[in-house]
């Protein structure tokens, strides 16, 4: 999740890669891409478009920057600033598009359980095996949810 307010939520699928590399599409960031180096699948409504997910060494904003702060030493970036730009940059990641629900909207599905809610761990966003990144976050939660680690990916192949 990204932005979450009274107008409604936008947030990345961070565990989807495409098979579009970044060297070839967005070279100048190509160094700091985090593994696999691939733009990811962020969601379906502006698919043409790219956010950038940055991690940084420290979180001292000061607002003049290329970066944005989210959570701790994660922030968005601006793509058209040079790398150097961004004190401290560790990694980043792209994605292609993103998830947004309308006012209320979201709110509702939680309401449903249509989500799970959990918090971010440190190394989620650039995991270099983002395919099992899902089982490797509910595998960290405590209770049923943590259960949940062991569901196979094809239950059908169970």
């Amino acid at each position: 999740m990204l932005e979450h307010g009274t107008e409604g939520a936008l947030g990345v699928v961070i565990n989807r890669p495409s098979r579009l590399p970044v060297a070839g599409t967005i070279d100048e960031w190509v160094e700091f891409t985090a593994t696999p180096t691939t733009v990811f699948i962020g969601g379906p409504v502006s698919p043409s478009s790219v956010i950038a997910l940055a991690a940084v060494d420290n979180s001292d904003f000061d607002g003049e920057s290329s970066w944005s702060p989210i959570i701790g030493r994660l922030g968005t970036v601006d793509l058209e600033a040079k790398p150097a730009d961004v004190e401290g940059l560790k990694t980043v990641r792209m994605f292609a598009g993103y998830a947004g629900w309308e006012a209320g909207q979201l709110e509702a599905e939680l309401v449903l359980d249509s989500w799970y809610v959990v918090d971010v761990g440190s190394g989620d966003l650039h995991d270099p095996n983002p395919e099992e990144l899902w089982w490797t976050i509910l595998g960290r939660q405590p209770g049923e949810l943590g259960r949940l680690r062991n569901y196979p990916a094809d239950p059908w192949v169970n």
